[in-house]
């Protein structure tokens, strides 16, 4: 008898898929990385075609090596948010690449707006900012972009979606153009308290509705795949936004509990239960999910734009390390980042400033400064950034006592270490630190009736933990000079 659930996890630089068994612990796993371009300042792009072959390819590799579709009972699906594409009903075929969450090109559009004074509107509807960081204006600029005709648009001849509903899409040959809520709370077209697309912002951002999925449940009946496409028609049951993905596979099912996901971003995340989270401290009032079976949850967000690019940057495009793997033993080696403090704002800074304008900055270097120092200054910018936004939190009436870390940089035991002295928090390593995919597979297995939301936010598992250790003088001292590297960050906007 099948007993396996397939999880593709769609990130922004890789996508893979896992094979779960019934006590959730992956069997196999298959991973491609993909490409972004960056065509202007500003602009982050994707091939959607190339997105879906890679996930298609790892699906059936990762199938494969568990012994088929056979042994599968359910899939579910991860992904990047915000991601934008529309593509033609009648072809499948994209207008063009797909606008990357990280794309601040809609900066322009966004002051106009705001320039309107319609952010406190979308705001309280949505419980986002007017910010290009959002699917609605990518929308809006892609229909201007390529010419699109209005009355091909309302007439249905076009479909938008972010990467969940592009692979429903295609994984169902066509048949299902849909969403799930974590995943629409994310377009700022989205009515945060009904789950539905609001006209209201439909019109403040000029997107036909007709050209918008579906909204569902995280669980939920997403169609079933093309049996021509994976070899067995399989159902979808499971679909989430990656930083909420990881909420649920970190078991933070209750009001108070939170995560930071450290991938190509770092976005933290805290369930606030039933209650719509109100921000004083520009964070981000959003979906945490909904089961489907009577269980969900809104959730408070605040995001790190480049977190895993940082990394990334030192290798690829400065050659300072070999590997990412590296950047750990160079930080430690360096002993302090020599008074150096790197500002990652490649592509702006999120919360709580918001500011779409502002670009990196490395201040403090002097003629001793070694390669290891600007290493070393990397890493520690994702402590300094968590810092920041623990603090709006904090001020918000959501405070974090213990955070739950996950991802590919939660692996860095130097960098957790770190994080906890600069942020005064005791840090935690679940065992399985790949939690956008665990939390896919979980919601997967609630439809299934292999366990439910409360046993699973129960469950024991193996952790590490790292505690603050750290003088407060040391710490003040070093958060000093990271505040006045963010000045010149954003004065050079």
């Amino acid at each position: 008898m099948a007993g396996h659930i397939l999880v593709i996890d769609e990130g922004t630089t890789s996508t893979r898929a896992f094979v779960f068994d019934r006590g959730l612990v992956p069997v196999a796993m298959a991973q491609q990385e993909l490409e972004l371009t960056y065509p202007q300042d500003g602009w982050v792009e994707q091939d959607a075609e190339r997105i879906w072959q890679a996930s298609l390819a790892v699906a059936k590799e990762a199938l494969e090596a568990c012994g088929g579709a056979g042994e599968v009972e359910a899939v579910g699906i991860t992904n990047q948010r915000e991601t934008t594409l529309i593509w033609e009903r009648a072809t499948g075929r994209p207008i063009g690449p797909a606008i990357v969450w990280q794309d601040r090109r809609t900066a322009p559009l966004c002051e106009t707006l705001r320039g309107k004074g319609v952010a406190d509107e979308v705001e309280a509807t949505t419980g986002l900012l007017v910010d290009p960081y959002f699917s609605a204006t990518k929308i809006a600029w892609l229909i201007e972009a390529h010419g699109l005709d209005r009355q091909e648009l309302d007439a249905g001849h076009y479909a938008f979606g972010t990467i969940d509903s592009w692979l429903i899409w295609k994984l169902t040959g066509g048949r299902v153009h849909a969403t799930d809520c974590t995943n629409a709370a994310r377009t700022a077209l989205m009515d945060l308290e009904t789950n539905r697309w609001s006209p209201e912002m439909a019109g403040i951002f000029d997107v036909p509705i007709a050209l918008l999925p579906q909204i569902r449940p995280s669980g939920a009946a997403f169609g079933t795949c093309d049996e021509a496409v994976l070899g067995s028609a399989l159902p979808i049951s499971a679909v989430l936004g990656d930083q909420q993905a990881a909420l649920v596979g970190q078991g933070c099912l209750s009001p108070g509990q939170g995560k930071i996901t450290l991938g190509t971003g770092a976005f933290l995340v805290a369930n606030t239960g039933q209650v719509r989270p109100r921000s004083d401290h520009a964070l981000l009032a959003t979906r945490g999910y909904d089961t489907g079976l009577g269980q969900s949850a809104y959730a408070l967000e605040g995001a790190i734009f480049n977190a895993g690019t940082v990394v990334k940057w030192l290798r690829d495009e400065m050659g300072l390390i070999d590997a990412a793997a590296d950047s750990e033993a160079i930080a430690k080696q360096a002993g302090s980042a020599g008074g150096v403090h790197f500002v990652p704002a490649f592509t702006g800074l999120g919360a709580p400033h918001w500011d779409a304008g502002a670009r990196g900055e490395i201040t403090g270097i002097t003629r001793s400064t070694r390669a290891g120092h600007i290493v070393r200054a990397g890493l520690e910018a994702v402590a300094y950034q968590t810092h920041d936004r623990l603090g709006a939190f904090a001020a918000d009436g959501a405070g974090v006592e213990t955070l739950r870390v996950d991802g590919g940089m939660a692996a860095n035991d130097w960098l957790m270490q770190f994080m906890a002295d600069v942020c005064d928090v005791q840090v935690e390593r679940p065992g399985q630190t790949e939690m956008t995919a665990l939390g896919a597979a979980a919601m997967a297995a609630f439809q299934l009736g292999w366990t439910t939301p409360s046993d699973w936010a129960g469950r024991r598992e193996e952790l590490s933990r790292f505690t603050p250790d750290m003088p407060a003088a040391e710490r003040e001292k070093l958060l000093a000079g990271w505040r006045a590297a963010v000045r010149k960050a954003t004065l050079s906007a």
